[in-house]
């Protein structure tokens, strides 16, 4: 009966639909649209303080960017938000952004998710995301 018991359980929780828990969204494990903006704004920061890109955004609005990355980040992370920008090739048609630019980027923005004590995983997992776009930033 006791290596039974472990199946049985098992069983009547799927029946009745008390299995496990689907895991929560990246969105929600980033800690939400609030804390996304606070990562977003803070990692501005530290590309105004960082040599190699802080040129590319000299004469950027840091308002309507950050906003429009909050929303990106939100959304591609399994938020409710909607981003409402320009795609990522045409936003940066010309620009001839190189690699090396991209990494630094993300660089600022990993070590504001570090600031903010954002797990590993989390991390890792919101790289790829930013990852994705890097064809239609880079080169462009």
């Amino acid at each position: 009966m006791r290596t039974l018991l472990p199946t049985l359980l098992l069983a009547v929780g799927l029946a009745t639909g008390c299995a496990t828990k689907p895991e929560p969204s990246l969105y929600e494990r980033l800690g939400g649209r609030d804390k996304i903006q606070a990562i977003v704004v803070d990692s501005f920061a530290n590309v105004g303080a960082d040599a190699r890109i802080r040129a590319r955004f000299a004469h950027v609005d840091g308002a309507k960017l950050s906003g429009n990355l909050v929303d990106l980040i939100c959304e591609r992370t399994g938020g409710p938000c909607v981003y409402k920008g320009v795609n990522m090739a045409d936003s940066h048609e010309g620009m001839h952004i190189r690699d090396e630019e991209f990494d630094a980027l993300v660089e600022d923005l990993m070590l504001s998710m570090r600031k903010f004590n954002v797990p590993e995983r989390e991390r890792r997992e919101s790289v790829a995301i930013l990852e994705r776009l890097r064809n239609a930033i880079v080169g462009h």
